[in-house]
């Protein structure tokens, strides 16, 4: 039996998704190259540097796939869905090794406006409010984008206090005021 390697391109990619989540988005592009175990040729070609690469890391990172396939597992019922999503980061920010979103990190990190990352960041973070506010509508809340804006809030402080403070347990109390937002939702604001 015969194991075919990872192109470059595709050992690039995971290089830097492993090296900037643990170093941050900063990590020298050597480390990435030894790691990838590729030729800085290969970087440029298919990137065009590191720039593209952060930005095809945070493109091609299955986060998104990973909160639907969360809120599936839940079943049907749209209250039910929301909050398996902060179950789901509970055991996420108890994790060794576990350093934050990825996607905030980086956009706080990357201080030129014109980085690609930064579009990145705003697709996904514009695809997880789409996500929440359909939940919601189905749900019959009375203003489904503005809850999908405070699950949103939930969602990142979440991921930030679960840094700072793990043995808060933030998911369990973002859970608690998403389940408040749901109930308020019924009733209106």
């Amino acid at each position: 039996m015969t194991t075919t390697r990872p192109g470059p391109r595709e050992r690039l990619v995971e290089a830097a998704r492993d090296l900037t989540y643990t170093h941050g988005v900063h990590v020298g592009v050597d480390a990435i190259l030894k790691k990838a175990d590729v030729a800085r040729r290969s970087l440029y070609q298919h990137f065009g540097g590191k720039d593209g690469l952060i930005a095809e890391v945070l493109r091609s990172h299955p986060t998104h796939a990973r909160y639907t396939a969360v809120m599936d597992e839940a079943g049907d019922d749209p209250r039910a869905r929301v909050l398996a999503v902060f179950d789901e980061l509970e055991a996420i920010t108890q994790r060794p090794g576990f350093h934050g979103c990825r996607y905030t990190t980086a956009d706080v990190a990357l201080t030129d406006p014109a980085h690609p990352a930064h579009a990145e960041v705003r697709a996904f973070k514009d695809g997880l409010h789409q996500l929440f506010a359909a939940e919601l509508a189905r749900y019959g809340h009375p203003d489904a984008e503005f809850g999908a804006d405070q699950l949103l809030v939930l969602v990142d402080g979440t991921l930030a206090h679960g840094v700072t403070r793990p043995d808060a347990h933030p998911a369990l109390a973002a859970r608690d005021m998403a389940d408040m937002l749901l109930d308020r939702g019924r009733t209106g604001r």
